[in-house]
């Protein structure tokens, strides 16, 4: 079972940058689609970032565009979400994912992650 560790976080001042990894187990089905999505206390998991691997397309969500940047390294297993001129909105647990949404479905649907990673704190003050 595929099994996904996310490293990389901490604490940062605003305008700095971090970058975050994930290395998953193996690699299988679910992790032809990967995503990063965070968490703030108090507010819903949104999605943040994702990659298609089959056909290198990426996305982002409008907060972040410019600003972020999703990648990954097949051979080495690994996702990176690159994160420049961070806010404090910026703020919140960073989790690695992976899986395809169906057809006419979003990514940025947390519903249809099947793998999550442990989470990684982000604060940017």
């Amino acid at each position: 079972h595929v099994q996904l560790v996310e490293s990389g976080g901490g604490s940062v001042q605003a305008g700095g940058s971090l970058r975050l990894s994930c290395v998953a187990s193996e690699y299988g089905a679910s992790t032809h689609c990967m995503s990063w999505f965070r968490q703030a206390p108090g507010k819903e998991r949104e999605g943040v970032a994702h990659i298609y691997t089959g056909g290198g397309r990426t996305f982002y969500a409008r907060s972040v565009e410019g600003r972020f940047t999703i990648s990954q390294d097949t051979a080495k297993k690994m996702l990176s979400l690159q994160m420049n001129r961070l806010q404090p909105e910026d703020t919140a647990k960073y989790y690695c994912a992976a899986g395809c949404a169906p057809i006419g479905h979003s990514w940025s649907d947390a519903r249809y992650t099947e793998v999550w990673g442990q989470g990684t704190q982000v604060t940017v003050s």
